[in-house]
């Protein structure tokens, strides 16, 4: 059973075919004539074919040399292609990135961060998946995703390598000419009081007002639960009932027929961060995103605030 050629010996019958003399072929593979000599009658007895005529001077491929040089050729350049795909795959310049993300990530920050990230990555093919918490963690889990944006939730930071990124304070949200109309800050105690619209059990929202609430001695009895967050800024919207928010989420909210009110005592911030999975380094393309995040967020976040206000 023949061994198969290496790339050197690929090079080396090029090589030959363009020099035509072992001398200046060795020089070209820096190597001494006898070397190259010996490596070529090895390659010769593994393939079991003479591949050049040779005297004291000159060497000429046979017919069947002719053909290994061009299958050579084929070979090495492919073997370029390969090593320029995995250079591009190291520098982050090509590949795909698919990101798991909470809707108010989504909308409230991964728009601005995919821009600039993918003006710098042109060759990165960038997939979005919008999903509630559990389900960011699942899909990271399960290799659905290569990175997730989501609450530092307990399930998150047990079963996911999680980087915090950003703390995200809790704001009232009400309309305009409901419970909060007074421009103050508001109690836990008054807030829970009124009809609360609420996130549903599974959501990181829903997980931190349960605790402030536990925090607080307050039973928490929503007037509607919710999925989505467009669907609890629709229902605050037409009075139906006050709701307990990340800022982070404000821009999915219909703001423009709703006001927003400091609560003085949630006791709690919901911090952000980037999962992927433990105990596997992240791809070239996801630690640039990564770092790319981490020195646009800053910037990006203070715009949100400010647009929101």
């Amino acid at each position: 059973m023949r061994n198969t050629p290496s790339l050197f010996d690929y090079r080396m019958v090029l090589t030959l075919c363009d020099c035509q003399s072992f001398r200046l072929a060795a020089e070209v593979l820096a190597m001494s004539p006898s070397a190259l000599s010996r490596q070529l009658a090895a390659l010769e007895a593994n393939l079991g074919v003479r591949l050049f005529d040779r005297d004291t001077r000159n060497v000429s491929p046979t017919a069947s040399g002719h053909t290994f040089a061009q299958l050579a050729e084929r070979m090495l350049n492919t073997a370029d292609n390969v090593m320029e795909e995995f250079d591009a795959h190291l520098s982050a310049s090509r590949g795909r990135l698919t990101i798991a993300g909470l809707p108010s990530v989504t909308v409230g920050l991964l728009p601005g961060l995919l821009k600039s990230f993918a003006e710098q990555h042109a060759g990165i093919d960038l997939r979005i998946m919008d999903a509630l918490s559990e389900s960011v963690v699942e899909a990271v889990a399960a290799g659905r995703a290569d990175i997730g944006f989501t609450a530092g939730t307990i399930a998150a930071r047990d079963r996911l390598s999680f980087h915090p990124l950003l703390d995200d304070s809790f704001v009232a949200v009400g309309a305009a000419r409901g419970p909060l109309a007074e421009e103050r800050s508001y109690g836990m105690g008054e807030l829970i009081a009124m009809p609360i619209i609420a996130m549903e059990i599974g959501t990181s929202v829903r997980e931190l007002l349960d605790g402030a609430c536990q925090r607080h001695g307050l039973a928490l009895s929503p007037r509607f639960e919710v999925a989505h967050l467009a669907t609890a800024g629709a229902l605050v919207a037409e009075g139906l009932g006050v709701s307990i928010l990340p800022t982070l989420t404000l821009p999915v909210l219909p703001m423009e027929r709703l006001i927003q009110r400091p609560v003085r005592d949630f006791g709690a911030k919901r911090r952000i961060g980037l999962v992927h999975q433990q105990g596997r380094s992240l791809s070239p393309t996801g630690m640039a995103f990564l770092e790319h995040t981490k020195q646009n967020l800053p910037v990006l976040r203070q715009r949100e605030l400010h647009s929101s206000m």
